[in-house]
């Protein structure tokens, strides 16, 4: 299965901080070799911490408007990847769940405390989400 992957979807329950962060970290490795979205349970508005820390790793969210997966033919992924308990349940709404895998990844939205606390956060998830998608996708992962 893990070789037959040439579509991704990457879902959390906004859309608007760990799915579309995911989605433009695979996306910048794996280029034109692989389609990647992403969507929410719900459609959220975007987070301007997550195009700051991408932008600290040259990573562009330009392009990305938030949507919902009820507004994406899901059947089409070869692979959806639920980043929250919500986005899994309503991936099984379309996809058997052998095409489905589940990354808990924690919200940074949560985190307290002044600009940099919660730019740390932030970086913290983008540094899981880096780390899962190499081991995930090896083959689009640049060693440094």
């Amino acid at each position: 299965m893990k070789s037959m992957v040439k579509t991704v979807l990457f879902a959390c329950n906004m859309n608007a901080v760990r799915s579309p962060m995911a989605a433009a970290l695979l996306r910048a490795q794996a280029g034109p070799d692989l389609r990647v979205d992403s969507a929410g349970v719900y459609e959220g508005g975007l987070d301007p911490f997550v195009e700051i820390v991408l932008a600290e790793i040259g990573v562009s969210l330009a392009g990305h408007e938030p949507k919902s997966m009820r507004g994406l033919d899901v059947e089409a992924f070869d692979l959806a990847i639920a980043l929250t308990p919500e986005a899994a349940a309503e991936a099984r709404r379309a996809l058997p769940r052998e095409k489905i895998e589940y990354w808990p990844i924690d919200n940074p939205s949560e985190a307290r405390g002044g600009r940099e606390e919660i730019l740390a956060a932030y970086r913290e998830v983008r540094d899981e989400l880096r780390r899962r998608l190499a081991e995930r996708f090896p083959q689009f992962h640049q060693k440094p």
